[in-house]
């Protein structure tokens, strides 16, 4: 396919995706790290071990590395915003920039001011006042993550805000139902937890491999006792608020729902597809055609998960286009036709509105502000052509979903036989549970890879969930342009991914400094 011939969105949407997959390789490890070593310090000022400093000390090397990254990416992320989102930041700015502004002066002051402390504080401040500078890392970067993800969750599900036709712009009218969305805490809890596992996984693997090695045994023990348990609390709660987020998906973005499950064709008491192969042919009215070549299906299931009612009706990608079904509330869905008719009318009312103020007209200009407000839930309709266009990908965000459990629910399994061992004090002469973590460092970063998918896959064709679609959303920028800036950025990052791995590896294979004479 000719480079050319591929859309300048598509360009746009391929950009910004890469740039957050490196970025979400990063910021994870980082996050995750920052909790493994606040609980490594506070064992150290507890204790007054001097081994457990000397643990902290190491980790906070590779904190650094990803940190220093991780902030390299973030902020070629958001300049995407005004470069390729151009309409999309004017259309939702007075909204979306809120968070990301409340971000950047959190990062700025919180972690930039205690991370000189962490780094550089040893022997210069008191004990206890490192600690708490390593926990304030902590917390700062925990808090950077929760404004990024409040401004992810407002455009899966818009709320607090009402559209302002003379600026034809979308204005904050509630900014704590922004902060509060269902949608919001339940995602930043998800992402946060996510962070726990990979960090976990990351030092248990490396610590591992210093157990096969037979060097720095202590340390390794020391590293795997402290991250096992923070990654069988991260999986475990992983689970718990997976469960909210595909409640708050089942209400929201039921479309989103049905892709994650492959469901075509919606059914009271829906099961839940534990394991599933779809079949490539398969259409949304292709009513002859069986959905899938083989599943393993846990009865009832996706309605209570859903609904919190095992005979509750699941709408698949069918009923979505045709409407007809009886929401929660007791009105009736409307179809893909009735939605994108109210879409076209709240456009041209807006048109209208816009053309009657600038004649004067006042009293017609009410009349069309009020046609469009009541048909404004269903705007990004109006953008839309086929039924088709209102469809993710469903391959990729079925198989994403369930990779995403599968490695969930596998390392709740090894987290948990890995503090057993490490109980019975056998881990160091279990070659073969060595050998397991090492090799799934791996796992939990791309879990984390794959949720991301299923949460921005599956909502397309979106940017803002109802109201603007991609194609609307997107700057008019030249393809080739974007294609130049995507080679660059591919790379820069994968540069970047290269050289933070190397210096990784070689800082491991270091290890740990010796304790001083002052130290020891």
């Amino acid at each position: 396919m000719d480079l050319l011939s591929v859309s300048a969105v598509n360009w746009s949407r391929a950009q910004f995706a890469l740039t957050a997959g490196y970025h979400w390789i990063f910021i994870p490890i980082t996050i995750g790290l920052a909790l493994i070593m606040a609980l490594m310090e506070t064992m150290y000022v507890r204790t007054g071990d001097i081994k457990w400093k000397n643990v902290t000390k190491f980790w906070q090397k590779i904190f650094g590395i990803n940190f220093v990254i991780g902030v390299a990416t973030g902020i070629i992320l958001e300049f995407q915003f005004g470069t390729n989102w151009s309409n999309y930041s004017w259309f939702v700015g007075d909204i979306f920039g809120a968070p990301l502004a409340i971000e950047g002066i959190l990062a700025f002051f919180l972690e930039a001011t205690f991370i000189s402390i962490m780094f550089f504080g040893w022997n210069r401040v008191s004990r206890k006042m490192h600690l708490a500078s390593t926990w304030l890392v902590f917390v700062g970067a925990t808090l950077s993550a929760f404004w990024i993800l409040v401004a992810n969750a407002w455009m899966q599900y818009p709320i607090g805000m009402e559209f302002n036709p003379e600026t034809v712009r979308n204005e904050m009218v509630d900014f704590w139902a922004v902060v509060l969305s269902p949608v919001a805490y339940n995602k930043f809890l998800h992402a946060v937890f996510s962070c726990w596992a990979i960090g976990a996984g990351f030092v248990v693997g490396a610590s591992a491999w210093y157990l096969l090695k037979k060097r720095h045994q202590d340390f390794a023990l020391k590293s795997i006792k402290i991250s096992a348990l923070v990654g069988l609390v991260g999986f475990v709660m992983l689970a718990v608020t997976g469960d909210g987020s595909a409640y708050q998906v089942s209400q929201k973005q039921p479309m989103k729902l049905a892709a994650m499950e492959g469901l075509y064709e919606g059914k009271e008491g829906a099961g839940l597809v534990a394991i599933g192969m779809l079949n490539p042919v398969k259409q949304a009215y292709d009513d002859e055609i069986d959905p899938y070549i083989l599943k393993l299906e846990i009865p009832k299931l996706l309605s209570f998960l859903g609904y919190r009612n095992i005979n509750a009706f699941v709408p698949g990608i069918k009923d979505i286009l045709e409407g007809g079904y009886t929401l929660q509330d007791g009105t009736t869905a409307l179809s893909f036709e009735e939605r994108k008719t109210r879409g076209q009318i709240a456009i041209q009312a807006l048109a209208d509105y816009q053309t009657a103020m600038a004649e004067g007209r006042d009293a017609d200009a009410a009349n069309h502000e009020t046609i469009l407000r009541e048909n404004y839930a269903h705007f990004g309709y109006g953008y839309l052509e086929t039924g088709k266009d209102l469809i993710p990908d469903v391959p990729l965000t079925f198989y994403t979903f369930h990779l995403m459990v599968i490695i969930g629910f596998y390392s709740i399994l090894f987290f948990a036989i890995l503090l057993y061992f490490i109980y019975k004090k056998e881990l160091s002469n279990t070659k073969w549970l060595q050998y397991i973590a090492l090799w799934s460092i791996p796992l939990p970063i791309i879990a984390g890879q794959a949720g991301w998918i299923v949460a921005e896959v599956g909502r397309q064709p979106w940017t803002i969930q109802d109201i603007l679609p991609v194609q609307v959303a997107a700057s008019a920028v030249s393809p080739g342009n974007i294609i130049a800036t995507f080679i660059i950025f591919t790379v820069l990052f994968t540069g970047m991914l290269i050289a933070e791995v190397t210096i990784m590896v070689k800082q491991i294979k270091k290890g740990p400094d010796p304790l001083t004479v002052e130290e020891a």
